[in-house]
């Protein structure tokens, strides 16, 4: 799993059974469209797995990842992954402010918000949706 910086700074994230092969392939236009249009790109970040699948795995983990989370990876301060994780929308903050003792609850406020584990998948959403 790889990441490169394009030209115009944002990340571009992929994986490959071999490095050098494909960064000389994004380099020569021959990659990915998007960093075709915005080259030249350069190799910030790799890891090693000894199986493709589990490079495409932590890649698809990664491009869900925001700049900030991407850029702490980059600089090796996996310290700052987990804050960063946190969730910044308002009904988390409600959220938090409720567990504290900060506030009272209201109607229709949840008391917590979902865990990775606990959000209901696209193909769930969408059966629920249907069947609305």
């Amino acid at each position: 799993m790889y990441i490169l910086e394009c030209s115009n700074g944002c990340y571009y994230t992929g994986s490959t059974n071999n490095l050098e092969r494909r960064f000389a392939e994004h380099q020569n236009g021959e990659g990915a469209n998007y960093t075709k249009k915005h080259l030249p790109v350069k190799l910030v970040y790799f890891e090693e797995f000894y199986r493709i699948d589990e490079a495409y795995y932590r890649e698809k983990q990664v491009q869900g990842w925001s700049r900030k989370k991407k850029e702490a990876l980059i600089n090796k301060t996996p310290e700052k992954l987990h804050k960063l994780s946190e969730c910044m929308n308002e009904n988390h903050h409600r959220s938090l402010r409720l567990r504290s003792g900060n506030g009272e609850k209201e109607e229709g406020e949840p008391l917590r918000s979902l865990s990775e584990a606990e959000t209901p998948s696209v193909a769930e959403r969408s059966r629920s949706a249907e069947q609305q």
